[in-house]
């Protein structure tokens, strides 16, 4: 089978699930978290992917007044990133980043500072130049705040930026940006993306003379 061919002027790339599998830390926390509030961990596990922890929160506590949640969300994040056992690299990631060094590309990622800063070096992988995270937008994934955040600091227009995501809430947030979404891993399947990989080990970018970007995918 040929290799598809994707075109872009900029990359707009998330963090967990994508670049860096950090399952294991995720449910450790959010399955301690569902415990202490009577919650079912498989329904809560449903939730938490690709949104910040208050977001995540609102969802599952809707009663729940909101500076509780972002009390809590302070509480989790600062035990996430003390938690880095079992973080590693999505297949192909380092590849991946080395190839789009001097290419407009960008981290988008509902984590904040600390956290992506944990996560990355622990997964032995280097942070893009441009980064949006969760000190960065006003409202987290589903909402594309952060995909054209990304696209405004990359200075191209959304419609020529290519998101990768693994979960439901990210894809929703690069559809909701008008921009066409690579879907990395299985979680990623089930939310229809415009094109889905099982990992990065088959994703090859290059520049092409005309300044885009070719994604070759096989």
């Amino acid at each position: 089978m040929p290799p598809t061919v994707l075109t872009a002027r900029a990359l707009l790339l998330d963090m967990d699930g994508t670049l860096v599998n950090s399952d294991a830390v995720v449910e450790r926390i959010w399955r301690r978290w569902a415990e202490r509030h009577g919650l079912d961990g498989d329904d809560v596990m449903t939730v938490v992917h690709g949104r910040q922890g208050h977001a995540s929160m609102a969802v599952l506590l809707p009663d729940r007044p909101v500076e509780q949640n972002l009390a809590d969300n302070a509480r989790m994040l600062a035990e996430e990133t003390a938690d880095v056992d079992g973080v590693v690299e999505i297949p192909g990631a380092s590849a991946f980043l080395r190839a789009l060094r001097g290419l407009p590309h960008a981290l988008v990622t509902s984590a904040d500072v600390p956290l992506s800063t944990a996560r990355m070096a622990a997964a032995g992988l280097d942070l893009p130049d441009v980064r949006v995270t969760a000190e960065s937008v006003g409202a987290s994934k589903p909402s594309p705040e952060g995909f054209l955040k990304g696209a405004a600091e990359l200075g191209v227009d959304p419609a020529d930026c290519l998101v990768f995501e693994d979960s439901g809430a990210g894809i929703a947030a690069g559809r909701a940006a008008g921009m066409r979404v690579v879907g990395v891993g299985p979680r990623a399947q089930k939310h229809n993306p415009d094109i889905t990989v099982p990992d990065l080990t088959r994703v090859h970018p290059e520049q092409t003379q005309t300044g885009t970007i070719q994604i070759h995918i096989n």
